[in-house]
Parts: C-alpha cells; structure tokens; sequence
C-alpha cells in the first residue's frame, strides 16, 4: 500500500535545487530577458542579411510584387536591426514587441502564403509563432533587466 504521494518523493521540500522564492525571484527575473534576446536574435540576423545580400533580398522583394523593393528593403533592415536592439534592452518594449509582431504577421502573409509549399508553411508558422511569442511581451511586459523597468 502507498502511504505516501508521489510528489513527497520528489523533493518537493523548500531546501530542493530549483524552487523557494529565491529561485523563482531570480527565473522570473532572467527569464524575460533571455525570452526577449531568442526573440530579437532572428530580427536581428535576418537584418545583418539583409545588409550583406541587398541584390537578393530586392529581387525577392520584387518577386512578389511589391512596389519600391529598395525602400521596402531599407524599411525591413530599420525595423528588424533597430526593433531588435530595442527589444533586446527592453526600452519601450511593449510598442516595440506590438510592432515586430505586426512585422512578422505581414511578413508571413506576404511572403509565406504559398501554404502547398512545405517550407513556406513552416516560415508562415515560424512567423506567427514570433508574434505569438512578441504578444506576450506585450501583454506582460519587458520584465526587471529593462530600460523600461527603470522608470
């Protein structure tokens, strides 16, 4: 017979690694910030690409129709660079992450529609699924390693 739960064997006491409020203080604390530096990493990469392959990313711009692809270039490389670091730091992060994912969502539909195509179905979701992710930073904010904190 059982006499016990199996969680009262699990080191559920305070003294366990991994739990007390310090821990969670401190999950809680870092957390956001490294959700926000996984987050603004693609925006920030795919930048940084878009400035060493400008020829390529106009010609894909173009492909699918879009009028003036070297301002929608420039346009893309100052939300995806600036939005990216701002994230990053946490300053006005909530307008920012509203604004990324506004980004990511046009972009899916823009350029990942062609949902027969496996690998646009995958960026169509990838894409929704950063702005799923940059939601939650809208609705909860940058957390407590944040300019916006500092206020």
């Amino acid at each position: 017979m059982l006499t016990t739960s199996p969680a009262s064997t699990l080191g559920t006491s305070s003294s366990s690694i991994g739990t007390g409020a310090g821990t969670a203080a401190l999950a809680n604390s870092v957390l956001p910030l490294v959700g926000r530096i996984g987050l603004a990493a693609i925006f920030v990469l795919s930048g940084v690409s878009k400035l060493t392959a400008p020829q390529a990313t106009i010609g894909y711009i173009a492909s699918v129709g879009l009028p003036f692809p070297t301002v929608a270039l420039a346009a893309a490389i100052l939300v995806e660079l600036a939005g990216g670091a701002l994230l990053i730091a946490g300053y006005r992060t909530r307008l920012v992450a509203a604004l990324l994912a506004a980004f990511s969502v046009v972009t899916a539909l823009t350029f990942h529609a062609d949902l027969g195509d496996q690998n646009q179905f995958i960026h169509f979701l990838k894409n929704i699924a950063m702005a799923g992710g940059l939601l939650q930073i809208v609705a909860f904010g940058a957390g407590r390693f944040s300019f916006d904190n500092r206020r």
